[in-house]
């Protein structure tokens, strides 16, 4: 493919993502891949296109995943006929992707619900409504007929799942009790990241302290939203980053580096889930106790302050 007038200085990743009509991450993982030639030489994703370039790329086949049943130990909190609310540890991904292909929480679900689950989100996804990060605890609830799913992916998009989370944060917030309004759109230069970006999707978060230390504060976040890494862009936004997420700032105290193996990922954990039930329309409320590494390093905390 020839490089018309209109595209000279382009960025190779931005004319290969326009000509070839793919995102422009899927473009850069091509171009990072060796998938992508310019007048058949390899060149990198920030090459700016000149005139005359030749390129092409080759776009392999897309993989089908699948997901298969595996007999993983789960923490069940609830379950009934429509829903199961499970309690999800710290370092386990919700549902098979590139590079995670087995031993997540569908491939649990699956053993454990023995196909009683809802097929809206197809066979990666079965019964999924919303999800919490890998190194993010917590609780979560799956839908296990189309009907629930339904109700359940409605009640989320109308903000009607309370979700709440814990977190350790550093430093001490300014407020005592805050709402942050920010909202959040993929990250511009990295594309693994979320952040603060103007013209994004609304995001809100509330937050309230629970309890002071020296250098760091407990805190719950409760979700107005749910946008992807929502409370640890919002935390980092602030300037107070989660401890142990060394994605969005975390990580970098002499108490995290000193404490780092009992830190389990983000300190983050979705303590309480409260919705309308799908059959019922009766609420239901959930709680899950702290994870024992988070747990201990609050008694470390109090132990130092």
């Amino acid at each position: 493919m020839t490089a018309a007038e209109n595209d000279i200085g382009k960025r190779l990743d931005v004319f290969v993502s326009e000509r070839f009509s793919i995102t422009r991450s899927f473009a850069q993982n091509l171009i990072d891949d060796g998938h992508v030639l310019v007048n058949l030489e390899v060149k990198s994703k920030n090459y700016r296109i000149r005139p005359g370039d030749c390129v092409e790329a080759n776009i392999p086949e897309p993989t089908e995943l699948s997901a298969e049943a595996e007999d993983i130990e789960l923490d069940v909190v609830y379950e009934d006929e429509d829903i199961i609310v499970v309690n999800k540890p710290s370092g386990m991904v919700v549902h098979p992707a590139p590079g995670n292909e087995t031993k997540t929480l569908v491939n649990a679900l699956l053993y454990h619900c023995k196909g009683t689950l809802s097929g809206i989100n197809g066979v990666i996804r079965p019964g999924i409504v919303h999800r919490i990060d890998k190194d993010t605890s917590g609780l979560l609830v799956v839908a296990k007929n189309d009907e629930a799913h339904v109700f359940l992916s409605s009640l989320l998009k109308e903000h009607g799942i309370k979700r709440v989370y814990h977190a350790i944060v550093t430093g001490h917030l300014k407020e005592n009790e805050d709402t942050i309004d920010a909202p959040i759109a993929r990250h511009p230069t990295n594309r693994k990241k979320m952040a603060v970006v103007a013209g994004g999707r609304e995001a809100i978060t509330h937050y309230k302290t629970i309890e002071e230390f020296s250098g760091f504060t407990y805190a719950k976040m409760e979700l107005e939203t749910g946008r992807t890494h929502q409370i640890r862009v919002h935390m980092s936004h602030i300037g107070h980053p989660i401890m142990g997420d060394t994605v969005y700032g975390g990580g970098k105290t002499p108490f995290e580096k000193a404490h780092k193996p009992l830190i389990d990922g983000q300190m983050l954990h979705a303590k309480e889930l409260s919705f309308p039930h799908p059959r019922t329309k009766e609420i239901v409320r959930f709680e899950c106790p702290l994870p024992e590494n988070f747990e201990k390093i609050l008694d470390i905390l109090k132990e130092t302050r």
